[in-house]
């Protein structure tokens, strides 16, 4: 397998492939991995799989722990007068049970540079091979595999490698899109932001009020599509990024020293600190996504085909859980565990998922407009001053801005507390077995702000929490996954017990709850699995719940022939003679040329 991009698409690709036994080789056109704090949220989901692949340890260490990204605050600077506040990313006290509920994970906050580099060293652990410096120029598919061209970028030197298949994890900028022609819609750079990364010591500013975003409101830095100016903490505190808009319409901004000097000064609002200024940089505001993810053998994921602003949070998160649901793909394939129509539905699972969160992402910038208003005095010399006494006014005007000012704060519920968005994923397609008859999934609340685990098909496995033999807690995700499918059932699921022996797998295990290794204790998962404790759940690799039969059956031939026929149809394997067997080998390697599965 060749990856070309070394940032969280690929090496997650990687880390997923090199899990399952399968080579792959990273490239990247760069020395090291990421140099800029870049996307650092990362929501539940994104946190299951760093879970489920083995580094939640190695995350955890490295990053903000969910406490510290508490409140988000709009305030005139980050020393000045506080205007607003608002509970985040499941911190309050009405949401943070919600989250609880959800999952084993909770969120966290990690910088790109420190993320990708464990994502990186634990798939070349793994066996994973890789090449920096090294840049993607061409590639030719054929029915056996794909040869790429790559060019050397230290001497110039041109070279061919062949591989299987081909992962292009190459960014917002991807050639290997541009030359597959997938179809992209939306536009690029629609609004331009400044971003200064910086050094100073504010502790005494936030340590208080633990926040990872802080949104100043000040004529300052009033324009642009939020018309705020942002500080946000990268290493709390002592490391920040000072941000403000600026109209793309009018050239390229003012990043001389003095200007961007001054604008930090600005947004910290003491005129007292010397900001130690590390890295000014612009970037665009994108509004795109691909509709199909892939042609033939190449396979394209994260940023080369969703491409959004950081609002909302959803960027990395969504590039990891590309690769989580390509990644097993990609292994099963290899080994000759599935057919070609397994591939096929990574697009149309994942595809979906991408056109969210692009229009979610940029939603959530416009709806900065109602809380903008309720600091704006419209016509005054100066709208944002005005607007700041106004809101501070026990008058008619100042009640009315200030009642205004709540009804803002619900609206962004849906950016920073919309665990809906980040946990309601639903798959349809080929490696899917709808229930027979099925009605459309009704939400019982908004579902944008809140999860609603289900077993139905395309759907996570819900969480809940079991008790092992030794009396440990685990969740349902933690004896699901791991690469493989999992038959899930009850101790009255004898029928299916001995299905899943009677077919040996090699990559099918069963997980029996209430038994002594699986105790239903809590009795949590009774109330979630939504199946009879004789029924069955068919988990993928990925954690999705493939195909469920909710009653029960007590012929366990009859189960064997309605398991197995799950198993083939998501796996497009066309007869029971081709399934594999414990201890099948894997498919030899073709060819005297370099080629990596």
């Amino acid at each position: 397998m060749l990856i070309v991009g070394a940032g969280p698409t690929g090496s997650t690709t990687a880390l997923a492939l090199a899990n399952s036994g399968v080579r792959c080789h990273i490239i990247s056109r760069g020395n090291w991995m990421a140099d800029s704090p870049r996307a650092h949220i990362t929501n539940q989901r994104a946190n299951e799989v760093f879970r489920d692949l083995g580094i939640s340890e190695d995350v955890a260490r490295y990053a903000s722990p969910w406490e510290q990204m508490g409140d988000t605050t709009f305030t005139t600077s980050l020393a000045g007068p506080e205007l607003i506040r608002m509970r985040t990313w499941g911190t309050g006290d009405d949401r943070r049970g919600d989250y609880l509920r959800a999952s084993p994970c909770g969120m966290v906050d990690i910088i790109q540079p420190l993320l990708e580099p464990i994502l990186f060293q634990k798939a070349a652990e793994k066996g994973a091979t890789f090449a920096f410096n090294t840049e993607y120029v061409r590639h030719e598919q054929d029915s056996d595999g794909v040869t790429a061209t790559l060019r050397d970028r230290l001497d110039g030197r041109e070279f061919t490698i062949r591989a299987r298949y081909m992962v292009g994890a190459d960014g917002a900028r991807s050639s290997v899109v541009e030359h597959l022609d997938l179809p992209i819609e939306g536009r690029m750079a629609r609004a331009g932001t400044v971003y200064t990364i910086f050094n100073a010591d504010l502790s005494r500013y936030s340590k208080h009020r633990p926040s990872i975003l802080n949104w100043i409101v000040t004529p300052d830095a009033s324009f642009g599509e939020i018309g705020m100016g942002l500080l946000r903490a990268v290493r709390p505190w002592t490391q920040w990024i000072a941000g403000w808009g600026f109209d793309i319409n009018e050239g390229d901004p003012d990043l001389s020293e003095s200007n961007v000097r001054e604008k930090i000064r600005i947004l910290i609002g003491d005129p007292a600190i010397e900001p130690d200024i590390v890295r000014t940089s612009v970037w665009y505001i994108n509004q795109a996504y691909a509709t199909q993810y892939s042609k033939g053998r190449v396979f394209c994921g994260g940023d080369a085909v969703h491409r959004h602003p950081p609002s909302s949070g959803l960027g990395n998160n969504t590039c990891v859980q590309d690769s989580h649901n390509l990644g097993w793909k990609l292994a099963y394939t290899v080994k000759g565990w599935a057919g070609a129509k397994l591939l096929e539905s990574y697009s149309l699972e994942r595809a979906p998922v991408g056109k969210q969160i692009v229009l979610r992402a940029n939603q959530s910038r416009l709806d900065y407009a109602p809380l903008n208003a309720c600091f704006r005095v419209q016509g005054a010399e100066n709208p944002v001053a005005a607007g700041i006494v106004r809101f501070h006014d026990p008058g008619p005007e100042g009640v009315a801005a200030r009642k205004a000012a709540q009804a803002a704060l619900d609206l962004k519920q849906t950016e920073f507390n919309a665990q809906g968005v980040e946990m309601n994923q639903r798959y349809e397609s080929s490696a899917v077995i709808p229930d027979e008859g099925a009605k459309p999934e009704e939400w019982r609340r908004d579902r944008d702000l809140h999860h609603q685990p289900t077993t139905r098909p395309g759907a996570k496995i819900p969480h809940a929490w079991l008790v092992g033999s030794d009396g440990t807690r685990m969740s349902t995700l933690d004896v699901t996954g791991k690469g493989l499918f999992t038959v899930v059932t009850g101790l009255a699921g004898t029928a299916w017990q001995e299905a899943a022996h009677r077919l040996d797998l090699p990559f099918l295990r069963t997980v029996v709850t209430g038994s002594p290794d699986a105790q239903d204790l809590y009795c949590e998962w009774q109330r979630v699995r939504e199946i009879e404790e004789a029924g069955v759940l068919l988990v993928r690799p990925d954690g999705v719940v493939a195909w469920r039969h909710k009653e029960g059956t007590a012929d366990p031939k009859e189960a064997e022939q309605k398991l197995s026929a799950a198993i083939r149809a998501v796996l497009d394997l066309p007869s029971p003679s081709a399934l594999p067997r414990q201890k099948q080998p894997e498919p030899s390697t073709p060819g005297d040329t370099p080629l990596f599965a």
